[in-house]
Parts: C-alpha cells; structure tokens; sequence
C-alpha cells in the first residue's frame, strides 16, 4: 500500500495569511526571567510578594601606576583608591543594568576582584528582582534611594525582610600595605627561630584597620544602621609579597519598620522518604 502524498504547498495563500496576521495585536506573552536563583529561592521570593527579573551583570577595569608594588612604608594609596573605583564603577554598571530591566534591587551578587600588576579587575553577577505589587514604603525607597545591590541570598533577603530590615547597598573597604623591610642584622637574628615577623603583622593590623573603617564609612554614607553577610579577604599580594591586603565587602541594612519583628521559627517537614528511597534489601543478590 502506497504512503498518501501531501498536499501541495500553497505559497500564495500562506503569504496572504502571514501578511494579514501583521495587522492583528500579538497576543499576550510570560516575562521570560534569566536568573542564577535555585528553585527553592525563587519559591521563596514569590512567598513574600517579589519575583525574580534578570540577571544583571557588572565589570570594572582600573589602572595601577607602575611602580606602585615597589618597596616603600604606609599605605599604597594609588593601589586602594583603584581598587575603590573599580568596585563603585562595576556598582553602578550592575545598578543601571538593574534599572534598565526595572528591578527594585539585586541578591546573591557574586564579587570576583582579580589584582594584576597593572590594572585591577571587578565583575558583580547577580539577578534582579521586584516585588510583584510594591506598597508605599517599597516605592517610597526605590524613589529615594534607588535600587539596593546586595550579596545576601535570596533565602537571607527573605529573612531580614520578615524581620523589618531593609537591604541598602553594597559596602566595601580595600587597604594595600607595604610590609616594611627587615634590616639584615634582625633576618640573621631571625633566622633559624620561630619568632613574630613584626614587620608583617604590623602591615595587617594597619591594612585592617583602614579597610574595615571604609566599609562602615560606605555604610554611614547609604543611611545604614549595620552591615550584615560580611566577607573578608586578606594576606599578601602575590606577584608583590612585601605588600599586604585587606578586603571587607558586606551588604549595609537598615530598619524598615518600626521595631525589630521577631521571626517564629518554621517546622518544615521534607516530602522525601529515606526509608522508601533506599531499600537494604535490594542490595541481595
């Protein structure tokens, strides 16, 4: 038995009919969301009225006058101050990436600083999200302040947003220190000893201290009350051994009720059955 033959192509009356679907209204069409949330995240947003928008991106590459790494006392300001500016311009990069796909703020920014000899470089992924029917108290900060960057994940945004805190922005501090030169009577001293390197410990402290004061400078300046989710990252610059730094990056808070609401805790009871997913007795041959 023969396969039936199909029917021949009317070209004439598909043009006519793609022609004329020109003239009518598309129909309505679902928000395609790129976001980097699990699951579980983005349910969790969706419980207190926001949703995820889009993923956001932002990058930064600043110069470093050469010679800078070379061996010197005090702070290596030209390193510090380039650095500054490549976390605020990949800042505001993220932020206007995050207004353009109106979003009211971004979570989970991942911050990737790469220090080279020459140059220093900052990228800042996150998604943007809204909430689906913003009250006054939203807008009101969206209009003031604009949207918020933050590193928290969206399980932590959910929870200081139950407890009355508001997520603010993005703080950061950065300090690059020379470790001042041992004199070569105190490496003979030194040598073969389990002794303090003085020189290093003194760098730290003071890299330390002048990076953790402009993170709370940062987070004074957006209006907060604290700085939560803080990460820091310190030690020797690797092509310049000599020179020490310290990073401190947090997101500032501030509260957004009258009073601190206190969460009652959840008794969340999983769906999985251990018992029925694993079966001792099939392992019998």
């Amino acid at each position: 038995m023969s396969a039936p033959q199909p029917e021949p192509l009317d070209l004439k009356t598909q043009m006519t009919r793609a022609a004329a679907s020109l003239h009518k209204p598309s129909p309505a069409k679902a928000t395609a969301v790129t976001s980097d949330l699990s699951i579980d995240e983005t349910l969790l947003l969706h419980s207190v009225g926001w949703e995820p928008v889009d993923l956001v991106f932002g990058a930064s590459i600043v110069s470093v006058p050469a010679g800078v790494w070379n061996w010197g006392n005090g702070e290596i300001v030209q390193a510090s101050e380039a650095h500054t500016k490549a976390v605020e311009e990949a800042c505001r990069h993220t932020e206007r990436q995050c207004s353009h796909v109106k979003g009211f703020g971004v979570v989970g920014v991942g911050v990737d600083v790469a220090i080279h000899p020459h140059h220093i470089d900052v990228r800042l992924l996150g998604t943007a999200v809204r909430p689906t029917k913003p009250n006054a108290a939203e807008k009101r900060q969206f209009d003031t302040r604009g949207g918020f960057i933050s590193d928290l994940s969206a399980r932590d945004f959910v929870l200081l947003r139950q407890a009355g805190w508001a997520a603010l922005g993005l703080t950061f501090g950065t300090s690059f220190v020379y470790a001042p030169r041992r004199s070569a009577g105190t490496v003979l001293q030194q040598k073969g000893q389990n002794v303090e390197l003085t020189n290093l410990t003194t760098a730290m402290y003071a890299a330390r201290e002048s990076a953790m004061e402009r993170m709370q400078a940062s987070a004074l300046s957006l209006g907060g009350q604290g700085v939560v989710a803080v990460r820091v990252n310190e030690g020797p610059v690797t092509f310049a051994s000599h020179s020490i730094q310290f990073s401190a990056i947090g997101t500032a808070v501030s509260l957004a009720t009258d009073a601190h609401q206190y969460c009652q805790p959840q008794v969340v009871l999983p769906l999985d059955d251990i018992l029925v997913q694993f079966d001792a007795t099939s392992l019998r041959h």
